[in-house]
């Protein structure tokens, strides 16, 4: 190929065209001048103190940015820190919270209802690693029935100030005991469920009369044996019998005792 074809493809090219096309731009001589150095001028009612010029102030980038400094024109109490002040609040909270549960407690163990409803702490010790807790024992046999209300270890009366057994045997004593016997009820007519319910409900009418439901904060049941007693004051405690009690049981066990090996057992009982 000649030269002159190859001049001419190559004017006809769009590579040419392009640049031929496309306007060359150049910065202006003013963009070149050095920045001005003179002194900054104040506003008329600027009174802030001038921050004199130095070298020092333009700091490479590979350096941390230093905090902005805090308004004079803002609140004090803005120059401190967000997250300091939502602590110091949840400190304060945080305390008052305990002091009024402190108050609460120690109002509950100084006041009861009169009408036995009351679900405080009354006439209990209150010492470290001491149960609270009171005990229904529900005993129920193929003939009878006997229902016993225990007393927490450590226990003080409200009343006479006198103070039950305490750790470390974790003794617990005795304030009710009844079977279907006390009622007058005689031979096969305490095994009935009819027996066993005016029992459950005599029991609980009583702690109620004696005050005993105020001193109870909290309530936990055994269930031993499988006779009809045993549906029978679980109904009496579900029904309206034991509607100051039932919200105060925070447990419901069963202390049936089965026998594994041994020796021979007694010969059980028979009635006709």
């Amino acid at each position: 190929m000649s030269r002159t074809a190859s001049r001419r493809l190559l004017a006809q090219s769009p590579i040419t065209l392009l640049s031929e096309l496309t306007p060359s731009y150049r910065l202006p001589s003013r963009c070149l001048r050095s920045f001005s150095t003179t002194p900054r001028r104040r506003a008329d009612d600027d009174k802030s103190k001038p921050v004199p010029f130095t070298s020092a102030a333009f700091k490479p980038r590979t350096q941390a940015p230093t905090p902005p400094r805090s308004s004079p024109s803002l609140n004090p109490k803005a120059a401190s820190s967000g997250m300091n002040v939502l602590s110091d609040l949840l400190k304060s909270s945080v305390f008052e919270q305990n002091q009024a549960s402190r108050r609460q407690s120690k109002l509950l163990n100084t006041n009861f209802s009169s009408d036995g409803s009351s679900s405080g702490l009354l006439g209990q010790s209150g010492e470290p690693g001491l149960e609270t807790s009171w005990q229904l024992h529900i005993y129920a046999t193929r003939h009878n029935v006997h229902i016993t209300v225990v007393r927490p270890p450590g226990w003080v009366h409200p009343q006479t100030g006198r103070r039950y057994p305490k750790a470390p045997h974790n003794n617990r004593t005795v304030a009710l005991s009844l079977a279907a016997g006390n009622l007058g009820f005689r031979k096969s007519g305490r095994k009935h469920y009819d027996s066993a319910f005016q029992l459950a409900s005599y029991v609980m009418g009583r702690m109620q009369e004696s005050g005993m439901n105020a001193w109870i904060g909290t309530l936990e049941v055994y269930l031993r044996g499988f006779g009809a007693g045993r549906e029978a004051v679980t109904k009496a405690l579900l029904g309206s019998e034991g509607r100051f009690l039932r919200g105060k049981v925070i447990k419901v066990s069963d202390a049936t005792r089965l026998k594994f090996g041994g020796t021979r057992s007694k010969k059980p009982r028979r009635l006709g």
